[in-house]
This record gives structure tokens, sequence and C-alpha cells, in this order.
């Protein structure tokens, strides 16, 4: 049974003509006549008595007007209430971006200009456990409206975003810095370049992820190579940061995780600006997603400036 044939039924019972409410329904007297007939076969009743004029309902048909009426209006209000929420969810941007750029920009940078520009941001946190390249993927299919990210040249996942169909902002520059735990005398435990017999233990990060390719190509095409040997692979970094902290070994880290563990003493840069390797953290959108609010937070932001501090 389909709802429309009991809007059919229900201008029916009111008109109590056939041509009229065909014409209310918009639609042509047959049709309405052959829905009325589908709708009594699947009833298994008579429901109009066609013997009157004007015409009139059977003693089932009386019963099943009221039904009829109750289901209708329960399906209007369920429209309604639907089309309510899909207009809610169209006027919330869904964002994503890696767990540890969320623990760093949500709170500090995204949430209070979302606010400030009056809008509401959706937050995929699926998006924490994604490989670097399942973020291209989501921006382009549009699982999301929004991606935060590193970005480099050498960062190869997320090539595909170079392209014109995408557009972005920078949202600050970084820096990668390498980090060691302190020992008792208050000295990196682990310090760069090491030895090549004695190579550093490294904390490194999973080949999927979006700073692993940064950091191979920074170390192998710098001019003194580290000796370095790799104990443990990680696709968060905090995860690595966890690992370097228990003093496991050294691990390249975003400035901005490491500030305050470096100022309290619970971390030690590793190495000097040699080794640090310098990136950026961008916004990204789809160029031709031109959703309302997205279009009003893009353009906020660029008149805000972008940069963040640290």
């Amino acid at each position: 049974m389909e709802t429309r044939w009991l809007d059919d039924f229900i201008a029916l019972a009111h008109a109590r003509h056939f041509s009229r409410a065909a014409d209310e329904r918009n639609i042509t007297q047959p049709t309405l006549s052959r829905r009325i007939k589908m709708l009594e076969e699947e009833m298994g009743v008579t429901l109009i008595d066609r013997n009157t004029l004007p015409l009139g309902l059977t003693p089932a048909g009386e019963i099943f007007l009221a039904s009829a009426q109750q289901i209708a209006r329960l399906a209007k209000d369920t429209r309604a209430q639907c089309k309510e929420i899909k207009k809610q969810e169209e006027n919330r941007l869904r964002f994503a971006t890696t767990q540890t750029l969320y623990l760093m920009f949500y709170r500090n940078w995204l949430q209070p200009s979302a606010q400030k520009h009056n809008v509401e941001v959706e937050l995929d946190l699926s998006s924490t456990t994604w490989a670097a390249s399942d973020f291209v993927n989501a921006l382009t299919q549009g699982q999301c409206d929004l991606l935060l990210c590193y970005w480099h040249p050498q960062i190869t996942f997320i090539e595909a975003l170079d392209d014109t169909r995408f557009e972005y902002q920078v949202v600050c520059e970084e820096a990668l810095v390498p980090v060691s735990a302190m020992n008792e005398q208050q000295a990196p435990l682990f310090q760069l370049p090491g030895k090549k017999r004695e190579p550093l233990p490294y904390i490194s990060y999973h080949p999927s992820s979006f700073l692993r390719p940064l950091i191979d190509h920074a170390l192998s095409s710098g001019l003194e190579p580290p000796h370095l040997t790799t104990v443990n692979e990680n696709m968060l970094s905090v995860s690595v940061k966890a690992m370097v902290k228990e003093g496991f070994g050294i691990g390249w880290l975003p400035q901005r995780l490491i500030n305050d563990s470096v100022n309290y003493g619970q971390l030690a840069i590793a190495g000097d600006e040699r080794w640090q390797i310098p990136l950026q953290i961008r916004l990204y959108r789809l160029r031709d997603n031109h959703r309302s609010q997205l279009d009003v937070f893009w353009s906020g932001l660029a008149n805000d400036g972008m940069q963040v501090g640290v």
C-alpha cells in the first residue's frame, strides 16, 4: 500500500465524486479509480458505495477513513520533521582532521572561529583513525566539507589536493622537531646525529601516515645522515610523543605538540635547526562545494587572516 492511496481515498471521501477528487489530487479520473480499486483489494473490503449519488462510504470505509486520516497526518508530520533534520544537516559543516591536529586546533581555533561566524561544525571523529589517503578520498567524495591537514611537497599522499578542484587556506606554519626524553643530568637522552656503531633508537611513523614520507625525504637528503635504528612505528604523533617521553627513542614531533613538554623539562630538543623540518597546516575545501554555510565560513576565515599563534 502506498501512502498516496490514502490521500486519494481521503480526497474522494470528502468530495464524494471521482472527477472532483481527481482534480483535487491533480490526477486523471481513471488513475484515481484504479488506485481506489487497488486500495480496496489491499484491504480486502469495499470502501466506496458506488450505488449512491453522491458517492458514499461503506461501514468499512467509514472506519478506514478515520485511520487513513490519522496515518496521513502522521506521515505529513514525519516528512516535516525529516525535512527539518535535513535542513539542519545541510547547514552543518562536516570537519575532518587527524587526532593530533584535532587536539591542537579544534578547541583553540576551529570552535571559536565557527562560533564567531555563527556556523555549526560537525566533527567526524572517525577521521582520527584514518590513513592519510583516506582524507583526500573523503573530501573528494563529499564525506566532509573541510579538511585540516599537514602539507609539504614531499607528503605524497595529498598530491591530489594540488588539483584545481580544491582550494585551501594556510592556517599556520609548523615544524617537525627531533625530541628525546631527558637523562638524570637534564640533558637529551639521545642526541643527533648518533653514531654509526651505536645508532639511536628511532620512534618512526607508519608508512601510511602523513608525516612518514616527509621525514624520510628530509633525513635521506640531508648533508649529514643520522644514525638511526627503527624500534617502533605509529600512526599518530601523540603515540610517538608518548613513546619518546618514556625514553624508548628519538622522534620527530610537531612544534606545537611538544612546546609545553619542553618548557616543563619533560622532553628535550635532540638536535639543532638542521634537523628541523618545516611544513604547513592547511584547511582544504572542494572549490565547487557552495553550501551557503561553507561559503560564509570560508570567507570569514579569509578575512580573519587565518594565521594561528603557537
